[in-house]
């Protein structure tokens, strides 16, 4: 029997085999039939439709703010990845470890770990991302040292001071990868008058995008024109995607300060001296790791893999159960 570890993240959802490894990295989406409400794509395929759907159907993200939004469809997402990765035939009754954000309340715990049980668990543990995280990135939080991490996600950003095994200080926001998204949509709409898709929103924030002394770099971007209703191309700039953010980068340092300022002297004197790791999809944004560094004034490091941090820690717990006991 082996054991299974689940990243349910917002934007993607990542399995984890004990023994195994990483076996499945899939964007969270689901397409939905609106009329027979049911599911007719999953994960990478379903992710192609977003914005381009027929009336009837409609591809949607069943977490939202790393917590469950649509509980049924997100037990068909998990029921359908777990049959995918051959897990049903191969494993009888598993524990699963499912992560969870630093602030989820118990209802919300509740609800993910009911979507765990639903897959036939002999035993689900929650854990929480940022420990994962920490994990993940190789810090060793069992020691009596301050070890800080800073995980932005696509639906949450997760900062917390570590020690001992255990979290000390946190914070959770639910600005992301998502917002990051969405603000530089409203930013073109409310400039250039033209509406742009989620996925095209999430093209430029990738190419060009930056939170902190930005390079200028450009980009051609079609949507369509809102004052004509006919499809039109501008040209924007890095530095004009710097602008669209900073609000909620700058909540991101403001919670990092305020976890920062919370933390107790003696941990404050390890952080000040090794840094805080930046990890989770949303680190990877130009300057982020620039713009925290001049903003916290300490030394951050970007994670090897950002994207897979919670998920090789929650494969670390897995070969070490007693960091869940």
């Amino acid at each position: 029997m082996k054991d299974l570890g689940i990243d349910l993240g917002t934007a993607n959802i990542l399995i984890y085999i004990k023994g195994e490894g990483i076996v499945l990295n899939e964007p969270s989406v689901v397409a939905i039939d609106m009329e027979s409400k049911k599911p007719l794509a999953f994960g990478s395929d379903a992710n192609l439709m977003l914005g381009k759907t027929p009336f009837k159907v409609k591809a949607i993200r069943p977490m939202k703010d790393g917590v469950i939004a649509d509980f049924q469809i997100t037990e068909m997402m998990l029921d359908y990845f777990v049959n995918k990765i051959k897990a049903r035939g191969i494993f009888k009754k598993p524990r699963i470890v499912i992560c969870c954000p630093a602030d989820t309340t118990p209802v919300e715990k509740n609800a993910i770990k009911e979507a765990a049980e639903k897959l036939g668990a002999k035993k689900v543990y929650l854990e929480e991302e940022p420990k994962a995280a920490a994990i993940g990135v190789g810090l060793d939080i069992s020691k009596p040292n301050g070890n800080m991490i800073i995980d932005i996600g696509g639906g949450t950003t997760d900062i917390a001071v570590l020690s001992l095994g255990g979290i000390v200080v946190s914070r959770s926001l639910k600005i992301a990868g998502n917002v990051f998204d969405n603000d530089i949509k409203e930013y073109i709409k409310n400039k250039y008058r033209l509406l742009i898709g989620d996925k095209t929103a999430s093209t430029i924030k990738h190419e060009i995008g930056s939170v902190y002394e930005s390079d200028d770099s450009k980009m051609e971007v079609r949507g369509r024109d809102l004052e004509t209703g006919l499809p039109s191309i501008i040209e924007i700039s890095s530095s004009e995607i710097e602008e669209a953010l900073e609000d909620d980068a700058q909540k991101i340092v403001v919670a990092c300060k305020s976890v920062l300022e919370e933390t107790p002297p003696e941990l404050s004197a390890d952080i000040i001296e090794n840094g805080a790791i930046l990890t989770g999809g949303g680190s990877l944004l130009n300057g982020f790791k620039e713009l925290l560094e001049a903003e916290l004034k300490i030394p951050i490091f970007l994670a090897e893999s950002p994207l897979t941090s919670v998920a090789e820690g929650i494969g670390i717990m897995l070969d070490n159960l007693y960091m869940l006991d």
